[in-house]
This record gives C-alpha cells, structure tokens and sequence, in this order.
C-alpha cells in the first residue's frame, strides 16, 4: 500500500534532513562551564571563597598564603583531616605558576559533632583552611606580568542529617608586585586556631608522652605531659589525626596527676590502622551549646610513641558504613547538590529498579499525544493485513528493533557528547529549531498523504515505488525510528530518576536503561503482534479504511500545531510564520507534482522556484534568537523570574525560599503542570503568603548553565519543580504535579 511506503520514505527524509542539520544544530553546542574565573563559589549549604595573603607581594623568601574560606548554613558542617565516624576531609587541588608550591593545609582545630551514637570532627559556622605557599628563587613572572593566575578545585561534604558532596572551581589573580593583605585578620585568625606542639622537642615529639595499648587489647592508656598551666585540673577533648582507630563517640576516663593528663580511650570495633606513632590534638573541652561563633579554644598537638602489640584489625572500608549509608539515603530523596560522577556501577538493586522504571516510563509514553500520531501509523498498517498473522509478527518485531535501537543510539549519542564536555540533556534534540522544523515538515508530508492530497507513487519512479512490497520489515522498523525521534522528549516526567541515574552509570548500564524504556514504548504493539486474539477483534479491510486513513491526518495535523508552537517558543513568531510560510509552500510542491501531463511540468517548476525564493529569505528566520525583553516582561507581570545561575543562592540567602520550574515548551507536561496545578488559585496563594521568589529556567533552546542545575538535582531532562530554603535542603517535587502536593510542601517552608 503507498501509505506503507510513506512511512518509510518520511522516516528515511527526516534523517537526511537530520544529518544535513546536524552539522549547524551542533555548532549551538559549547564547552561545559562550572564557575571557572570566580573566587566565590555558592550552594545552597555553604558560601566558598578562595583568599590570599601576601602582605609584601610574590616574591622569593616573602611570606604568601592561600586558603578556602568556608561559611556553613546553620547546623551544617563540614569535615576536619580526620573526619571521625563518618565524612570525609575537604581537599584542594592547586594549579599553580611555575615557580610556586603549595603546601599541606594548616587545619584548625576542630569541633567535635555528636550525630545520633556516631562523633565526627568538622567545622561549623565559618572556617579558613590555610595554606602555606613558597615562592622559589627560580620564580619568574616575566618583566610584563603584573599579576599570578591562582586555580583552586575543591571538593568537599557538607553535613547536617544528611551528607551532599559538593566541588567548586575557583580562580584568582594575586597581584605580584602590590601587597594583598585585606583577609589578614582571617589568615592570623586561623593560625591561631591551628594547633601548637606541645613542647619543642626534637621534631615536634614529646619524649614523655605515650599511649599504652592495654593487656586486653581493647583500650588506650594515654599519658600527655608539657601541657600549658592553664589547662591543668580542666576537662580536655582529644582529636586523634589517624582515623578509624578510637572509638570517638565513647565515654572515656581522663584524670590529671600533677602535670601528667592521663586518659583510657576505647578502642573501634572497626579499627583498620597500627600506627607506632599517633599524633593527637588536645585542647579544653568545648561547653554544652557552644553553637557556631568562633572558636577561640587553643589547641595542642602531641604525637604519641604507641607502646605494645596492636590487635588485629579490620579491612580498610573505601568509605565508613555511616557515610555511604547517609549517601545512599541523599540520592534517595534526589537532594544532592554534587555533580555526578561515573562510577564503577550501580548495585544490582539500584539497576535493576533503574531498569523497571525506564520500561513503565516507556509504557505509559504510549498515552502522550506526542507518541498517538506515530501510533496511527501503525493502526492503519494492522487493519490492512489484520489477517495476516505472520506479517504481523514481523512487523512487531522490526518496528521494537527500531524503537529499542534508536533509544539507545540516542542515549550512546548523549553520553557521548557529555563525555566530550557537552552539557546535553534528554529532549535535546528539539532544543534546536532545525530539528524542530524538519519534524514539522515530515509530519505535514505525512498529513497530506493520509488525507489522500498526493500518494508517493504518482511522482516516484517505479523502482522506488515497489520498495515497499519488496522491504516491509525496513518500513517497520523505520516507523519505529519515526516513533522514537518525536517520542523521546515526552519521558523524562515518567522517568526522571532513571535518566538522571544514567549520567552516574558506565555506558552499559546506561545504555540498558535506553534499552529497556525502548522495549517499554515498543511493548504493547509488540504484544498485539503475537496475540491472536487482538488480530481478529480487529474489523475486515474494506471502506471504512480510507475514511479511517484520511481521519488519521488530522492528528499529525495536530502534531504539526504543536510543533510550530514549540518553534515559536524558540525562534519567536517571526520564527513560527517562517515555518507556516515555508509549510506553505511545501504542500504546493507536492500538491504539483501530483498532477498529470503538461499542469504537472508547468506547476512543479513554477513551485519549486517559488519553494527555493521562499526558503532563502525565510529559513534564517528559523533558526534566528529573538530577544527576550517581551518574555521577561511577561513573565515579572505573572510573577514569574526568569532563572540564572546563581540566582536562587543568592535570594535564599536572603533569607527567602525560592521555588524552580525547570521547563520547556516542548515537554507536554510542563505544559499541562504550567496551565493547571501552577496556575491553581490557591497554589498562587499559598506561594505568595510564605513570600516565595518564583523563578522559571526555560529549557526549550539549549543552556549548558540549566543543562548543569538539572545535573545537580540528579536529572537531566524537565520538568523539574524545586524548592530551595534558607538553611535546608532543596525539596524535588514529583514530575507530573498535584495541588495537594505542592501546597503541602508551601506548608512545610
């Protein structure tokens, strides 16, 4: 039947036009940017500034300092060198000029944080992490150069009840000749708060200082001697610099006798480290409610001679129970802030509901009005050969290989290009108004054809005709492609999780959940293909079927509405009325060259020359970025900002909540939340009442910064709802939005 061949001939045109665009679709694409050439980084749980001190300049023999400046939200905190039962330290990875050397970090003391029956040691409130730098006599700027590039990445965990692993980039220009001394109450500050040795012995060791593993093998007996007069008679913390070898949440004696401070320190059950020489840090006990204000406790550093035989410990464990527990139940809730990460895999169980997900995703796809046109297509092919039981199962079987191979091309070709640096997320492809364009061109070829406008075979030669009958299974399977490429922005609100899971997965995780939600949109045709059943409640081929096929056009005429809609959201309606215009004129190529005898020579030529005036001065428009004054306007008279990077941090730190709508207009379903739930008189009310900033990130064209935010959250397509609060937590909401939800979550602020 022609309308087969159509199928196949449309798919096959979108990927030519495909691959021709391609090429001007990619060179949107620009290198992923996370905060280079700012010393301020800023998340919702800490504010992180790179400093300096170089009171006389850059120069050999003269004192320089760098450090990272770290305020924490209340109740949140951050991690010493050693981090206690659970966390990790901060690290700083310097990128430095030739001729400088940076050193270790000069750690302040630090507090110790009781969680539940764990003990960490960290930092609250704001803390400065020291680092001493040299300035060789090789260091040469050169004659010109007036200031010092300084790069800093940092990594760290910050905690409350929950840990969010966070990294930052930072740089900084110190300038070489001028002093820069403005954070030097910072930098004397903090090294006072870095520990002293207790006495200034050969190589910082105190002789008469010594831990002595008791008989049975389970405490430390700790004898410390050369502490200051001050201290002696007072209750002292002890901080051990070698982790995972004390029990740090366990009551333990101390004593003083004379200026000996004694103490008998449990042992870890989890013990994994013999040191034969422990350094410790020791300073008075911190009062109950001390909060977050400075710390100004001295500190005191003794490194232990450890006298007897260690018992056997345990393995080293990569990361404490406690922590890996606490991250788990962080990417549970979808609430970390951390760019992922390739790792080395998901455990079974986190796959395995990955997997699941993506196939229901893939199944209720089949209900979205972006999927029923393509789905049409494959209606009218079942009732022409409803008899035809082997035919059927072919059919089934090449259009699944088409939906399931293109979803993981599509997934190998996101990853791929995330791989080389690109901020790309699920639905990429309709963020360029080429793509867009082109799938409303096949769709109205696509319309014209069902509508009985023109059959392929009047105006191809008949060798291109009989394809058809000769290749039904390239016809299926193309169809499936088809079904894929208009498809696949409609998932990610059924399956935001699982996408987002994928950026964290190696690529054949990843691509098995491609796989999976391609066997999940391909599933119910699949079944209907071998069910019997489903063949003969099928009504016989006969009239009706024309009146059918023609009624089927006015879906992909419905689609075409969408996608100039889609269109207009990117390229403005100087955009939408070039499309309609060039739409135009396509229908009356194919129009003409439908017609018989001399009107087809004359017509066809007269509007293909009408076709190619109009596709050079109109096609600029497609792809052309209008501005966006009467957008912004719009959006502050509903409310409504728009999102920049940054923007929600700074007015959370204002004490004000902020709530996200990460949309575009080519996801339906950020259409449906945007007209229903977020326009819910009492929504609006509830969010004006608590004073929530409203801010919309439009993803609809490409934007590496929000493709970054959606990262952060674990997603990497829209819609994403989120809300962020001083001093907690964002909140994710689910994707398809209910009233009760949202004013429930208002209600929480």
């Amino acid at each position: 039947m022609p309308s087969r061949l159509l199928h196949r001939f449309a798919a096959t045109l979108f990927f030519i036009a495909a691959s021709a665009l391609w090429t001007g679709a990619n060179a949107q694409f620009s290198p992923k940017t996370t905060g280079q050439g700012t010393s301020v980084v800023t998340t919702p749980y800490v504010r992180a500034e790179l400093l300096a001190h170089a009171p006389q300049g850059v120069a050999p023999g003269q004192p320089l300092w760098l450090g990272l400046q770290i305020t924490h939200q209340p109740e949140w905190h951050t991690y010493w060198k050693n981090p206690g039962d659970s966390g990790l330290p901060t690290d700083l990875a310097w990128t430095l000029p030739a001729g400088l050397d940076a050193g270790e970090i000069a750690w302040p003391l630090p507090k110790k944080i009781p969680i539940g029956t764990l003990a960490n040691y960290g930092y609250e409130g704001t803390v400065l992490l020291p680092v001493p730098v040299t300035v060789a006599s090789t260091f040469a700027p050169g004659p010109l150069a007036k200031d010092a590039t300084i790069k800093l990445r940092a990594s760290w965990l910050v905690c409350r009840k929950e840990c969010i692993p966070e990294e930052g980039e930072f740089t900084l220009q110190l300038p070489i000749q001028s002093t820069t001394a403005l954070s030097g109450a910072a930098f004397e500050a903090a090294s006072k708060a870095h520990p002293r040795p207790v006495l200034a012995g050969t190589n910082g060791i105190v002789p008469d200082s010594q831990a002595q593993l008791a008989a049975e093998g389970n405490t430390l007996n700790v004898s410390v001697q050369g502490l200051p007069v001050a201290l002696r008679g007072k209750t002292l913390d002890l901080f051990p610099e070698t982790a995972e070898v004390i029990d740090n949440a366990a009551q333990w004696k101390q004593s003083w006798n004379g200026s000996v401070w004694t103490a008998q320190i449990p042992l870890s059950t989890q013990r994994s480290a013999s040191p034969s020489l422990m350094p410790v840090v020791l300073a008075e006990q911190a009062a109950p409610g001390h909060g977050t204000g400075p710390d100004t406790r001295t500190g005191y550093r003794a490194e232990l001679k450890v006298l007897g035989t260690w018992p056997q410990g345990v393995s080293v464990a990569a990361v404490s129970p406690a922590l890996e527990a606490a991250l788990k139940a962080n990417a549970a809730q979808a609430g970390g802030a951390a760019t992922p990460t390739t790792g080395s895999g998901a455990s079974p169980l986190t796959l395995t509901a990955a997997l699941l997900g993506a196939l229901f995703g893939g199944l209720i796809l089949n209900l979205m009005p972006c999927v029923f046109p393509v789905l049409a297509i494959k209606v009218v092919g079942f009732t022409q050969h409803a008899q035809d039981r082997r035919a059927h199962r072919i059919s089934g079987v090449a259009y699944t290989a088409g939906v399931v191979l293109s979803f993981i091309a599509l997934g190998a070709l996101m990853l791929g290009l995330r791989a080389a640096g690109e901020a790309v997320g699920w639905g990429f492809q309709l963020q360029s108004p080429a793509v867009v364009a082109s799938l409303a061109a096949l769709f109205t070829l696509i319309a014209l054809n069902l509508a009985g406008v023109f059959e392929f075979g009047h105006f191809l030669p008949s060798s291109v005709a009989s394809l058809q009958a000769r290749h039904p299974v390239a016809d299926s399977f193309l169809t499936g492609v088809l079904a894929v490429a208009v498809a696949s922005p409609c998932t990610a609100p059924f399956m935001g999780a699982s996408l987002g899971l994928t950026a964290t997965l190696p690529a054949p995780q990843a691509l098995a959940v491609f796989a999976a939600l391609g066997l999940g949109l391909a599933l119910p045709y699949l079944a209907a293909s071998f069910v019997p059943a489903v063949a003969r409640a099928l009504p016989r081929p006969g009239a009706w079927m024309d009146t059918f096929r023609k009624l089927m056009a006015f879906p992909m005429l419905a689609t075409v509405v969408w996608l100039v809609w889609v269109l207009g959201q990117q390229s403005g309606i100087d955009g939408a009325g070039a499309l309609l215009i060039l739409l135009v004129g396509l229908s009356l190529v194919v129009w003409a060259l439908s017609l018989a005898g001399r009107a087809r020579v004359w017509m066809a030529s007269v509007s293909i020359a009408a076709m190619a005036l109009l596709v050079w001065s109109f096609a600029p428009h497609i792809t052309n970025v209008p501005t966006t004054q009467s957008a912004t306007q719009a959006s502050s008279a509903t409310g409504w900002q728009p999102w920049a990077p940054g923007a929600a941090e700074q007015i959370v730190a204002g004490g004000r909540p902020v709530f996200v709508d990460f949309t575009a207009a080519w996801c339906v379903t950020c259409q449906y939340n945007k007209k229903t739930t977020l326009a819910d008189a009492n929504v609006l009310a509830d969010l004006q009442t608590k004073n929530v900033a409203l801010l919309r990130a439009d993803w609809t064209r490409r934007d590496p910064a929000i493709t970054a935010a959606l990262a952060s959250l674990g997603r990497n397509g829209v819609p994403v709802y989120v809300f962020y609060r001083p001093g907690k937590p964002p909140v994710v909401l689910t994707e398809v939005l209910s009233v009760d939800e949202v004013r429930a979550t208002i209600a929480q602020l």
